[in-house]
């Protein structure tokens, strides 16, 4: 499964398949979820998830960068970033495929 991405079409087929609702409902549903995380994180409040992570908004300050083909300095203006940070049971789940290879 490497190298794939999961659309959003994708899980709210998923959410069809699981929960049995019409896939107009899980189309919805899905999308008030997303809706509702997003509104949550431009208010500048984390969203945990139980068993899966939490995201956050971090205001990264001013500072000095480098233009890599010319060298010349460039500021870079502050502004905030999108954080994730897995829980320990994502962790573990993402690393037993990989203990068995090594």
């Amino acid at each position: 499964m490497a190298g794939t991405t999961i659309t959003r079409s994708q899980l709210s087929e998923a959410v069809y398949q699981e929960v049995g609702l019409s896939r107009n409902e899980s189309s919805d549903l899905l999308e008030s979820v997303l809706s509702y995380i997003t509104e949550s994180l431009s208010k500048g409040d984390a969203v945990k998830i139980s068993s899966f992570g939490s995201f956050s908004i971090r205001q990264k300050g001013e500072r000095i960068g480098r233009n890599p083909k010319t060298g010349e300095e460039v500021p870079i203006l502050p502004r905030k970033v999108l954080v994730f940070r897995p829980s320990q049971v994502l962790k573990s789940r993402i690393n037993e495929g990989n203990s068995s290879g090594s």
